[in-house]
């Protein structure tokens, strides 16, 4: 995977996983039917492309053909759905450099973070720089697809997505772990919730400091395995993003300083 894209996915539960029990936080099951639908409907395009995509060589020819008419129907009709959703994607914060600009447009973010800073201790700026590295705030971020021969989209390098751009199975062990069932990794609120989560969790098995978004970046990418054999180490480019990431957590927190007070005080004028 290129250095550009290993952020997206490298996280997996260690072999040696401590149990971490989400204690006093209310759990809402809170299904995102679209994004849960969005994802299905790219499992079957996924499996559909294999289906129809068989190569043929005759006299040195490669030629494309299909198994059935009713396997391009339902290519047909899942890229036509997979286009309406994408539609329906939550933009990303127009300025994603400035942490109060990002809480001032996304008003329920900064409850969303302050509740899992609470919960799990990692101050808001470091989380906040850890998924602005890992997807730049797109909620339906995902990996690249890989090409055949080329030109035909084929699938993707891993399973990331979302937010906090983990993969299939670190999502179900956060759910079994935290008892967050109905969690989504494309809902803010439930993918800044697991960075704490994460965060928390290599602290307590690594010793790094929640403050540390230096270390705290490299365990979030590595595993917490990889960061226990300094697999970091030969990789130059991942050092260079964590220090990128640290000096982004620096300046979320320069700026959350000066507009926190006001974000605590709520942006709406209603009353009650």
């Amino acid at each position: 995977m290129p250095p550009s894209l290993a952020p997206s996915g490298s996280l997996r539960p260690p072999t040696d996983e401590v149990v971490c029990v989400n204690k006093g936080r209310k759990l809402v099951d809170n299904s995102k039917p679209m994004g849960k639908l969005r994802r299905r409907i790219e499992q079957i395009l996924t499996a559909t492309a294999r289906q129809i995509v068989i190569f043929r060589l005759n006299r040195n020819t490669l030629r494309l053909g299909w198994r059935s008419d009713k396997a391009v129907g339902v290519l047909l009709l899942a890229t036509g759905i997979t286009l309406i959703l994408m539609s329906c994607a939550s933009s990303p914060p127009e300025n994603i450099d400035n942490i109060c600009a990002i809480f001032e447009e996304k008003d329920d973010w900064f409850d969303d973070a302050q509740a899992s800073e609470e919960q799990w201790g990692t101050p808001i700026h470091v989380q906040m720089a850890i998924i602005r590295q890992e997807s730049r705030f797109r909620d339906d971020a995902q990996p690249p697809r890989t090409t055949l021969l080329g030109f035909i989209p084929w699938t993707r390098p891993s399973s990331a997505y979302g937010y906090p751009q983990a993969k299939d199975a670190t999502w179900e062990w956060y759910i079994r772990k935290t008892g967050n069932d109905g969690a989504d990794r494309d809902d803010f609120a439930d993918a800044i919730d697991f960075v704490g989560w994460y965060t928390n969790l290599s602290h307590r098995t690594l010793g790094i400091s929640k403050w540390d978004a230096y270390q705290q970046y490299l365990a979030y990418h590595e595993g917490h395995g990889g960061f226990k054999r300094k697999t970091y180490r030969k990789k130059g480019w991942l050092k260079s993003v964590a220090r990128k990431v640290d000096r982004q957590s620096k300046r979320y927190a320069t700026q959350l300083k000066s507009c926190r007070a006001e974000l605590e005080q709520g942006w709406s004028l209603w009353p009650f």
